[in-house]
């Protein structure tokens, strides 16, 4: 049960913050797409708006520790926002939850990432 995987820029609240919200599943065959995008944000502040992704698996979860790593480098900061309770418990049962701010809303990581 492969889909497409969308990525598209959202406007943030602030101006020196980027909110990439992917729609569809983030695998193998669709992580390219999500790292293209990551990388052409250039912000101190990453938001990745997970609301609309059913599912990861584990080279999502690897691409996902690639831009903690590549933000924490540049000292960018990061949060991920909307995660579904597969995605939420797949990055818990691996304990890269502790890596991460999550966060239920948009709004509520734009405010914490001030």
């Amino acid at each position: 049960m492969q889909g497409k995987l969308v990525v598209e820029r959202k406007e943030s609240s602030r101006g020196n913050q980027n909110v990439l919200c992917l729609r569809g599943p983030v695998t193998l065959e669709t992580v390219s797409a999500f790292q293209e995008a990551v990388r052409a944000a250039s912000a101190p502040a990453l938001i990745l708006d997970l609301s609309e992704v059913p599912f990861v698996d584990s080279s999502a979860l690897g691409a996902f520790v690639q831009v903690y790593v590549s933000c924490q480098k540049s000292n960018r900061r990061l949060a991920l926002v909307g995660l579904n309770h597969r995605v939420r418990g797949l990055l818990q049962i691996s304990s890269l939850d502790l890596l991460f701010a999550m966060f239920p809303t948009q709004a509520e990581a734009e405010q914490a990432l001030v």
